[in-house]
């Protein structure tokens, strides 16, 4: 038992190694990050479609909130993504008060990273409420009205720069409640929130005909949009960088804004916005196009292959570790506990924490800290399940085989593990569908697979391509169950 479990944990390693060595060979491409909204994935096109006509560039778009783009970006996972002058002065830099570019990259060259490019436009944060709400003009006023539902993005509400700091300035007792950015205006629309945070470039600012109140006490700084990258960029790809230089200063805030409203509203995609900007707004204005155009569109079988890939490797290391662990439970009483304790624990981690702890420990994004995740999510029911299989099988067949002289590598695969098969697999049964559910988390790290469609639907509050992405996961899930629900049924009939 002991020499099965080292050669699992041997072929594991092996196999994080060598994932770990292809997701690192493309040093010659310009890889460009961008957060989880409208306004970031423009940009992140803007940008790698202005370096990809110098050389190869990808853009690995939605990696999630500013602590993992950026753990990315110091990873060398990413070399560049649009970011904003107040997020890194105040959020990652951790300065009291606004400094000047120059000291921002003064701070930020010992990390390796830089700082510049400034495209030329502010992007603040505000907080508004629905137009047809009396009374209220001004941020100092709502410490007045205590009833007030503030519903604010989850990012905001931690950000140091953002609730926590401007409710001591303003003296607002309210609690707020975590609100996708995505889905906040509709929530505010339909009043069941009262207040939300935006960006002043926001296409639906417009749309839904919200009032911006105003920073009477100057809480907010810039937001200038600029570039986070690496050092060496400049050196390893010249004329790619020369290319995106060229942007510096050349996008207003109208453009932005009329570019997140074609994103928005007009239901082009991310791709198509860039290109028309690049090309001076050349093109056609195109149709929203429906759930069904959206669901079997050309990127379903690249992200059904991504969604398989990490399903099925995931699940398949899980029951590598998982199948030793649980038998070790089951024949080491005083391991039980440890064992299936250290399995749920590592089942409760929330999936954003531990995917910016894996960015951070293994030094890139993508495929491997996805993989890693859905391996550590996909082993209690494995874990669990092989010792209550094992615990059940019923001890006098242990004894005869043992008066047959059977050893005891002999009774485990002749006796022992064909008995508990059928509980074993019910628990594969298990990981595997929660697997496929779970995987949709990959897409925050470029990971790709059905969740790619549903991050960009929350970004554009786009229910139809988030259904795109849901609706094909959840037939996975489904044929995954009968899949396994059917070698559960062979297993039973080969036992009896």
């Amino acid at each position: 038992m002991r020499t099965t479990l080292k050669a699992a944990i041997g072929s594991l390693a092996l196999f994080m190694l060598a994932i770990s060595a292809l997701a690192t060979a493309a040093d010659d491409v310009l890889r460009v990050g961008s957060k989880r909204f409208t306004e970031s994935y423009i940009l992140g096109e803007l940008l790698t479609q202005s370096a990809a006509l110098h050389g190869r560039a990808e853009h690995r778009q939605g990696l999630g909130n500013t602590a993992i783009v950026l753990a990315a970006l110091q990873a060398g996972s990413i070399d560049v993504y649009p970011e904003y002058s107040g997020t890194i002065d105040l959020e990652i830099l951790k300065n009291p008060k606004p400094t000047s570019l120059a000291a921002m990259r003064v701070a930020l060259a010992p990390l390796g990273l830089g700082v510049g490019v400034p495209l030329g436009f502010n992007n603040t944060y505000a907080l508004a409420m629905r137009g047809d709400t009396d009374g209220i003009r001004k941020l100092s006023e709502l410490a007045r009205h205590p009833e007030l539902r503030f519903g604010l993005s989850h990012e905001f509400i931690g950000r140091a720069d953002g609730w926590p700091g401007l409710a001591q300035r303003y003296g607002l007792g309210q609690r707020p409640r975590g609100l996708d950015h995505g889905i906040a205006y509709e929530a505010l629309a339909q009043h069941q929130v009262d207040v939300i945070d935006i960006y002043a470039t926001d296409a639906k600012i417009r749309r839904y005909g919200l009032r911006v109140l105003a920073d009477d006490l100057g809480y907010f700084p810039r937001y200038d949009a600029v570039l986070l990258y690496r050092l060496d960029v400049p050196r390893r790809f010249p004329a790619a960088w020369r290319a995106i230089e060229q942007l510096e200063g050349r996008i207003s805030a109208d453009d932005m804004i009329a570019m997140n409203a074609a994103a928005e509203l007009d239901g082009k995609t991310f791709a198509q916005v860039a290109a028309r900007w690049l090309a001076h707004g050349a093109g056609q204005r195109s149709a929203r196009t429906g759930l069904l155009a959206k669901m079997f569109d050309a990127s379903l079988w690249r992200l059904t292959r991504e969604h398989l890939t990490l399903v099925l490797l995931s699940v398949a290391l899980a029951c590598l570790a998982g199948i030793p662990l649980g038998m070790l439970a089951a024949f080491a009483p005083r391991l039980r506990q440890g064992v299936l304790g250290l399995a749920g624990v590592l089942q409760t981690v929330p999936s954003l924490a531990l995917l910016a702890i894996l960015i951070a420990l293994l030094g890139t994004i993508g495929t491997l800290p996805a993989l890693v995740a859905l391996f550590v999510y996909a082993l209690l029911p494995i874990v669990s399940n092989t010792c209550t299989g094992l615990l059940e099988v019923p001890e006098g067949l242990r004894m005869a085989a043992r008066a047959l002289g059977l050893r005891t590598r002999a009774r485990l695969l002749h006796i022992d593990l064909p008995l508990a098969l059928p509980v074993i697999l019910a628990g594969v049964k298990t990981a595997a569908v929660m697997s496929v559910g779970t995987a949709t988390i990959a897409a925050f790290i470029g990971a790709g697979g059905y969740g790619e469609r549903i991050t960009v639907g929350l970004a554009l509050n786009d229910t139809d391509m988030m259904l795109a992405g849901a609706i094909p996961a959840a037939v996975l899930a489904l044929l995954t169950q009968a899949a396994c629900a059917l070698l559960e049924r062979l297993a039973r009939r080969g036992r009896s």
